[in-house]
């Protein structure tokens, strides 16, 4: 595991602000760790036909990339989950019988959503896979019909079941299933939740998910942060982070191999001399690691710099992008979202000349193109879709969840034609 952290010392809005930028990232040559996946899948009824073909064809490639040594389970749910094959080693015999019964899978009716993650992490976390991290992955397409259905369950929902040691991923399949749900779901574990569009999007974004679970080389992982000559100190992920004596702490969840994870603090000065001891904690195998990690002061225009820089206006890009979003979705907002989109407008520009490649801009063009229009044109309903994919993308770059994204050429993406 490599571990850095760089320190840009630079004006902020109320003066002197240090950035502080730490990454974990796996080495290539590391070894995975096996996982335990339960696997709940909804066939409910707005699953009929193409949906539930292209999410088993989805489950199945998964299952064929597990080895003898990872641990698959498969629950179903409509009105009632059932737990239709328990979590058990896949050697031959087992992923026969696991793709049979996906294979066979078919719809109901209702969406018993809480229940059925409920239960999933039950099962996975009542089996002991050394070195493996219990995690559930979930794919909905609808609201939740049956029992508890507002948010707030699911916050507690969520942060239940990483208190028992179970991590929650999520599919969210077209355009009625509550983003909301989802992202109180994963978010207590680090994970964030994907958008698909439609029965056609499965493929790519299982193989995508399935390289992260399948390339997992460390879990568990903090990082540690005690300042010196600070007047305060703020973690800018939305990683679950607290307080501890003098000291600050988030958990970044698990890091797999091509998936660095980041994590940015801020923190305003009271002195012109100040530090940060940083320490990060891992769990990689049967070991539990806790190293020091030493801090490189940068300057701002620097190659470094600016990369730390341009994580910071991402964040600032995603956090305006999300207020915009959520104004669009209220009555008698869109001078909200205006206002809002003319923020991120001007982060996303401050990005581009910034410049820095490992935080490319061009990934959110579309986005912000769709935000634009929809205000624009002040839509009385804005597309569910266009509003679930921004809303989860920008879930994810909150918590550091973006994978690799090839180059595309150079264009102006904070303005459009359109």
């Amino acid at each position: 595991m490599k571990q850095t952290a760089l320190a840009v010392e630079r004006d902020g809005e109320k003066g002197r602000e240090v950035l502080l930028l730490v990454s974990l990232e796996a080495d290539a040559d590391a070894p995975r760790a096996p996982v335990a996946i339960n696997l709940v899948l909804d066939i409910s009824a707005s699953m009929r036909g193409a949906p539930l073909h292209a999410a088993i064809h989805a489950a199945q490639a998964l299952v064929d990339r597990a080895g003898p040594r990872d641990y698959l389970g498969l629950m179903t749910f409509d009105a009632e989950p059932e737990q239709l094959l328990p979590v058990c080693a896949m050697d031959a015999a087992a992923k026969a019988q696991l793709l049979k019964a996906l294979s066979k899978l078919e719809s109901g009716e209702g969406t018993a959503l809480f229940e059925a993650v409920e239960r999933g992490a039950d099962a996975v976390r009542r089996v002991l896979v050394p070195g493996a991290r219990p995690q559930v992955l979930m794919l909905t397409d609808g609201e939740p019909s049956v029992g508890p259905s507002h948010v707030s369950d699911f916050k507690t929902l969520g942060a239940r079941i990483v208190e028992s040691g179970v991590s929650v991923h999520a599919l969210g399949l077209g355009r009625h299933y509550l983003p909301g749900i989802l992202e109180a779901l994963t978010g207590p574990s680090g994970t964030g939740h994907r958008h698909v569009d439609g029965p056609e999007g499965l493929p790519p974004a299982m193989g995508s998910l399935a390289a992260e679970l399948f390339g997992e080389v460390a879990s568990e992982a903090r990082v540690y942060v005690l300042p010196s000559g600070f007047a305060d100190l703020r973690c800018r992920h939305q990683f679950p982070s607290r307080v501890e004596g003098d000291a600050m702490s988030a958990s970044l969840g698990a890091v797999s191999s091509a998936y660095p994870r980041w994590v940015l603090f801020s923190g305003a000065l009271d002195s012109a001399e100040w530090s940060l001891g940083v320490t990060a904690s891992y769990v990689e195998g049967s070991d539990t690691r806790r190293v020091p990690v030493q801090v490189t002061r940068v300057l701002p225009d620097s190659a470094q710099g600016r990369f730390v820089r341009a994580v910071s206006a991402e964040l600032d890009m995603a956090e305006d992008e999300g207020t915009a979003w959520l104004a669009l979705g209220r009555r008698n907002q869109a001078g909200v979202a205006e206002v809002a989109l003319g923020k991120a407008d001007l982060a996303l520009a401050k990005l581009v000349r910034l410049n820095a490649p490992e935080v490319p801009p061009h990934r959110h063009l579309a986005r912000l193109a769709d935000l634009r229009r929809i205000i624009e044109r002040r839509a009385a309903h804005p597309n569910a879709l266009v509003m679930r994919r921004a809303h989860a993308e920008v879930s994810r770059i909150t918590l550091s969840r973006v994978g690799i994204i090839p180059p595309v050429a150079a264009q102006t993406p904070w303005k459009s034609e359109d």
